[in-house]
């Protein structure tokens, strides 16, 4: 039963939303808007392209899936839950939560509350969002409605720490808005709430979460850079290192999808607006962008190497999502190892059967094949992304798409065998 009298509206159905839509919907009815119509009529008909709810899952929850923003009236808690990217310049993009943010102030009523997840820097709910809610509708912040913001913490493709699992943020513009947003959330999430002390606090909170993660895994890739000079496997310092009690277990690798690879710059965005210049950050960041353009460096030498002339040769990329096991490609830094390799002249082919085709021709203008059987014999193998479709696969699946199964094995998460390197290949791995 729920703990709260409050009817539910969630807004942008993907990684994070349908989650969150879902386990409400296990215990009332809640308004699911996506203003992709595509994207409705296959959640109506029980496709979930995210692989991030079980079909048993979305069929128990009594969800109405619409892409009218009038069906929003019917909610008095609106979550909004849209991504927020960064451009080119690598600056926050807030178009998506400010749209939606129209969207629900055209339809919000007196009493209602409406609850951020998105990632955002400090003060955008107040300063960027709250202005459009009330401009489209006409109410009074604080008078006739009132705000929440609750970080979204969702780990795609993680089966055990999920929505319900995960201690959830809650803050609120008031005391009982903060005992409501509260209230709603503790009926579904079993892990309980933390209380920020305000808005920004919990906005703040979300943003160094992946701060602190990207620059962990930045050290490791630099560690990776100066080892590499050194001729030493990072993997096996770190076994080494991580012998004691209070060393810090990361990996080297490849930084990217819609948290890690984007977060930090909401923070040293702000932080420049302030007058202020992040040096540790932007430095990790600085890092992380460049290790696509290392790997393609490395299939080079390493090409070089066994005598092969690289322009012209076959490179094939095994993975292109932006984490096993996941079909996002949001924000992937496959690209920056397909684009490095493209510009010295190699044949670049991309196989991953996770990665929805026509998203990648779309997003990135990179044709996948779609067979693998369709794969030109390659003279490297940048192995990419370690799906478990490739994991439960042996060398011999490896060496087979090589040309006369021999040439050069880029492993970049460390996940071959390297004790049974078969004859004839060239194992590099980060």
């Amino acid at each position: 039963m729920s703990k709260h009298d409050r009817k539910i509206s969630v807004v942008g159905l993907g990684y994070v939303g349908l989650p969150v839509a879902v386990e409400f919907g296990k215990t009332q009815q809640v308004i699911g808007f996506d203003i992709n119509p595509v994207r409705i009529e296959e959640l109506k008909n029980g496709i979930e392209r995210t692989n991030e709810v079980e079909p048993a899952e979305l069929a128990l929850s009594e969800i109405l899936f619409t892409s009218d923003p009038v069906d929003l009236k019917k909610a008095d808690f609106h979550i909004i839950a849209v991504p927020t990217p960064v451009n080119n310049a690598k600056q926050p993009d807030l178009s998506p939560v400010i749209s939606a943010s129209r969207t629900v102030g055209r339809q919000l009523k007196k009493g209602d509350i409406v609850v951020y997840e998105s990632t955002v820097y400090p003060g955008a709910t107040e300063e960027d969002c709250i202005p459009v809610l009330e401009q489209e509708s006409g109410l009074k912040w604080l008078v006739d409605f009132n705000v929440g913001y609750s970080p979204e913490r969702i780990n795609p493709g993680d089966k055990v720490h999920t929505f319900t699992t995960i201690t959830k943020v809650v803050s609120g513009d008031t005391p009982a808005t903060l005992n409501c947003v509260a209230a709603v959330y503790e009926s579904v999430v079993v892990a309980g709430v933390h209380r920020a002390a305000t808005i920004k606090v919990a906005e703040a909170a979300k943003v160094i979460e992946n701060t602190q993660r990207d620059l962990n895994i930045s050290l490791m890739n630099e560690l990776a850079l100066i080892f590499n000079k050194m001729n030493i496997d990072t993997r096996d310092v770190l076994a080494a290192a991580s012998s004691k009690w209070n060393f810090l277990n990361f990996d080297p690798g490849l930084v990217g999808g819609h948290c890690i690879g984007v977060d930090p710059y909401y923070l040293t965005y702000k932080a420049a607006v302030l007058g202020y210049t992040p040096q540790v950050i932007l430095a990790g960041r600085s890092i992380n962008d460049s290790m696509g353009s290392f790997i393609a460096a490395q299939t080079v030498k390493e090409l070089i190497k066994r005598g092969q002339s690289v322009k012209g040769s076959v490179v094939t990329i095994l993975g292109f999502t932006f984490k096993e096991n996941v079909p996002d490609i949001r924000n992937t830094r496959v690209i920056d190892i397909f684009k490095e390799l493209s510009d010295y002249g190699i044949d670049v082919q991309v196989f991953d059967p996770m990665s929805d085709a026509h998203e990648v021709l779309e997003e990135y203008g990179i044709e996948l094949v779609a067979d693998e059987r369709d794969l030109k014999l390659s003279q490297a193998i940048v192995f990419a992304v370690p799906h478990q479709y490739f994991i439960e696969k042996n060398w011999s699946y490896i060496t087979g798409l090589l040309e006369n199964n021999q040439g050069v094995v880029i492993d970049v998460k460390a996940k071959l065998d390297r004790f049974s390197v078969p004859n004839g290949v060239t194992l590099w791995r980060l």
